[in-house]
């Protein structure tokens, strides 16, 4: 899930950078930062907006910057365990596929895919159901659900679980299929 956190921090303004517009200043500091920054309570940082500084900084004695407190937001990615999500397909393996969703990539274990027997076809790069024909490929897009999450500190890798093996999940035209086959079953019922 997508969110706006605000949070407060102090900038250091290099000496080199005085006479420029302070906010444009703390602005990139703040950016080198914490863009893609990765914190297991709010998640994948994307972006730094709405940088407010105290015009006021601090000097501190040996270093020849200033020091000024800023509030801002930051945009970020927390993903959450059984929330649904559309992503397209950026990887085809013989094990499944990866999806990305929001700033990361998801893995759709074959086992996840559908109700069926899979085979994986490497020269055309592509997941193909043996008895109901569906096939997933690069560029495709999936509604999946979110089932297990390991958000790692900085280097450390982030791993996400997706599976589309629920109604209304998967790759979305058969998600539109699956619409039509339940309406048209609707409309027999009444009749």
């Amino acid at each position: 899930m997508f969110r706006l956190v605000t949070a407060e921090d102090t900038v250091r303004i290099p000496p080199e950078r005085f006479g420029e517009d302070i906010e444009k200043v703390c602005y990139d500091q703040l950016k080198m930062k914490y863009e893609g920054m990765v914190d297991p309570e709010i998640g994948f940082v994307i972006t730094v907006t709405d940088v407010k500084v105290n015009p006021v900084g601090r000097i501190i004695p040996g270093d020849g910057g200033t020091y000024h407190r800023v509030t801002f937001t930051l945009l970020t990615f927390k993903p959450e365990i059984q929330e649904v999500v559309e992503g397209e397909v950026v990887e085809i393996a013989d094990f499944g596929a990866f999806v990305r969703i929001g700033p990361v990539e998801a893995l759709l274990h074959v086992s996840q895919l559908m109700d069926d027997f899979i085979t994986y076809d490497e020269k055309q790069g592509i997941l193909a159901g043996k008895e109901t024909g569906k096939r997933l490929a690069i560029g495709d897009r999936v509604r999946v659900r979110i089932t297990a999450i390991s958000i790692g500190r900085g280097g450390m890798a982030s791993k996400i679980g997706v599976t589309a093996r629920q109604p209304f999940l998967g790759k979305l035209e058969w998600i539109e299929e699956e619409v039509k086959k339940s309406k048209g079953e609707e409309k027999t019922e009444k009749s």
